[in-house]
């Protein structure tokens, strides 16, 4: 009894995430454009962070209850997740065309926020000066991301690539880059999305909440570890409505009226914003973790064995391609597919101690 609870208070800790953060997101963009900020910089900032949210939120409450493993666990398998599950689907199932530079450069912070953490936690606890190295790496995805959508927003050298042995025109990477169209800017559409931040905002909170209890009674139930439950239910939990929209929507329903009406960028980013995500997830819930942890954070052995090295090999994967080959290729997807689940059966079958 206290079990199925239990799976009934994740689910609906998912569904207020899920809906809150697509009603933040869509709505916090709209109230940046209100106040005058250009579209370029609003869509390489604030519209970059609200993929992460789900993310954030959880990690931040976590670790200000002092549930490290899950704050931990939120923002490193949820990078895991991104990439090797929605990311890698993006690869195998859609055309992908982005721009290579913007797509190499970013591979690269990813890479550089996973050498940081290997070289600062290696003691068990990511010291004061690896988040200030992950802040930094923070900072520089925020200037390559205002830089980038400025480029593509103004059709500015661009180099798109893409799956297939055809390069992309450079028409085809432009879009990715535009925001949505938005309604009229008046009194009534202004009070109508502040309150949509603020009541977003709100159910977030409240699904991030009730995922934390959720999570922290099945580790208790079962007597397994919370970097488990963090790797598992809620980072996938936190993939299914992007998953739904690679696979286009394949049940239909209510979220797919609600996803359309409240997306930012069009369904073409949607690769791009995944890396994203996995690089937010790195550079600025971590640290922002550690500042609420207020003391230096500690990250488990099993993210040490199993999260770090899976995000190293994904970036890897990702980049040498697009940097030596100068195109994207779907056995890119299908490795990244595979480390995934690799990774997940490692979780599950062979938890580390310590975590």
């Amino acid at each position: 009894m206290i079990l199925l609870l239990t799976s009934i208070l994740y689910v609906l800790g998912l569904i207020l995430t899920a809906v809150g953060s697509r009603l933040t997101g869509r709505c916090a963009t709209w109230c940046c454009a209100l106040c005058g900020f250009p579209m370029w910089v609003v869509s390489g900032t604030v519209a970059a962070l609200c993929v992460a949210l789900p993310q954030l939120v959880l990690a931040f409450l976590a670790s200000g209850l002092s549930l490290t493993g899950l704050a931990v666990g939120a923002a490193l398998a949820g990078a895991v997740t991104d990439l090797g599950l929605v990311l890698a689907l993006c690869l195998l199932r859609r055309s992908v065309t982005v721009d290579r530079g913007e797509f190499c450069r970013k591979c690269g912070i990813l890479l550089a926020a996973c050498l940081v953490l290997v070289l600062f936690v290696r003691d068990g606890a990511l010291s004061h000066t690896g988040a200030g190295l992950l802040m930094a790496l923070f900072v520089l995805f925020a200037l390559e991301s205002i830089v980038s959508q400025h480029r593509l927003l103004y059709d500015e050298d661009l180099d798109p690539i893409g799956v297939g042995p055809d390069r992309p025109s450079r028409r085809a990477a432009a879009p990715e880059a535009r925001t949505m169209a938005f309604p009229v800017m008046n009194l009534r559409n202004s009070v109508k999305n502040l309150a949509g931040v603020v009541g977003g905002l709100a159910l977030l909170g409240a699904g991030a909440w009730v995922l934390l209890a959720s999570a922290t009674a099945l580790a208790n139930l079962t007597g397994t570890i919370q970097a488990l439950w963090a790797a598992t239910l809620i980072s996938f939990g936190f993939s299914l409505p992007l998953l739904a929209e690679v696979l286009h929507h394949p049940f239909g329903s209510v979220w797919k009226k609600f996803a359309v009406r409240c997306r930012i960028h069009p369904p073409a980013a949607l690769p791009m914003q995944m890396l994203n995500s996995a690089i937010l997830s790195l550079t600025f819930v971590l640290p922002l973790c550690s500042l609420t942890y207020r003391a230096r954070l500690p990250v488990g052995a099993q993210f040490r064995v199993y999260d770090v090295p899976a995000c190293v090999l994904m970036g890897l994967c990702l980049l040498g391609p697009a940097l030596l080959k100068k195109r994207l290729y779907r056995w890119q997807g299908a490795f990244c597919l595979a480390v995934y689940l690799v990774y997940l059966a490692a979780v599950l079958l062979a938890p580390v101690a310590g975590a």
